[in-house]
């Protein structure tokens, strides 16, 4: 499914306060094959199909000091992020299909790099950047169970920029407006 389709019929509300669930976040990876940011983000797959857990991570990078009279000091030096994907495999899925081809599960490089999407579907918030697919499971489990699937995308080059998904009939570009990046 693209995040065009999803988005179809959804009513964003930029003020939206109140409880969210895992199944109020959107990832979405461009799985045209370009690295360029080219493809409008309405045309970016979604990664839902078969997903039973989506676990988002920052995974703050830190260096510890001590300091004479100060004592123990900790500073945050950057933040790398990374998606967990997993679930049960869908044959004919966008996402699934092109994570676990042939040439992403023995890619490397920037050969395995994706632009992706990730943001609340209650308010378009969110961020854009690029990751690394690492497949750890193309499929495993026992006998007369569902094949399992764990999939990885890891932040590779400079940090997300901020996103706001915005529909407008008709079209599915994509601006960047004061630091922001919106799809429209």
């Amino acid at each position: 499914m693209k995040v065009s389709e999803l988005m179809q019929d959804k009513n964003l509300d930029p003020n939206y306060e109140g409880w969210v669930t895992n199944d109020d976040y959107v990832f979405a990876i461009d799985t045209s094959g370009k690295s360029s940011q080219t493809t409008p983000v309405g045309d970016y797959a979604v990664v839902e199909i078969g997903i039973a857990g989506l676990d988002s991570q920052m995974n703050p990078v830190t260096q510890d000091k001590q300091y004479i009279r100060s004592g123990q000091n900790t500073m945050k030096t950057g933040t790398q992020r990374s998606f967990s994907v997993t679930g049960d495999r869908y044959v004919g899925d966008t996402a699934q299909d092109f994570c676990l081809s042939h040439a992403m599960k023995y890619g490397t490089g920037n050969n395995v790099v994706v632009n992706y999407v990730y943001f609340n579907i209650l308010n378009g918030k969110g961020e854009r950047g690029q990751a690394s697919i690492i497949v750890n499971s193309d499929g495993s489990g026992n006998a007369g169970e569902s094949s399992a699937v764990d999939i990885e995308f890891k932040k590779i080059g400079s940090n997300p920029t901020e996103f706001t998904y915005v529909a407008e009939a008709g079209t599915q570009g994509i601006a960047e407006t004061a630091g922001k990046t919106v799809s429209k």
